[in-house]
């Protein structure tokens, strides 16, 4: 701690002070956006206009009756191969399983 009684050192008679300049926050970047949207606007209002002013129309068949005949010959399938003869074979007997015996009593 520093006693009260002593006066306080003296100060040099050049100060230097540090001046620490921030620039604003930027807040841009919103401009794209804002194109953007407006050029889809553009386009919308551009395919209205065409669409509402008949420009893009297709006009209206006078009629509508409409004959048609159509007569199609019905599908045949191909006839399915033949099987093979097979060779005369004798049967053959089924493996036997071991049946278990029972435990010896202990």
């Amino acid at each position: 701690m520093t006693d009260p009684n002593v006066p306080p050192p003296e100060r040099p008679e050049v100060v230097h002070h540090t001046t620490i300049n921030n620039p604003p926050e930027r807040r841009g970047g919103g401009g794209w956006i804002a194109f953007l949207v407006g050029g889809l606007i553009v386009v919308v209002a551009i395919i209205a206009v065409v669409l509402f002013s008949n420009g893009g129309g297709v006009p209206t068949p006078e009629g509508t009756d409409v004959d048609v005949d159509i007569d199609l010959p019905r599908p045949e399938l191909p006839d399915a191969p033949k099987m093979p003869d097979l060779p005369d074979v004798p049967p053959v007997e089924p493996p036997t399983v071991p049946q278990p015996e029972p435990a010896p009593a202990t």
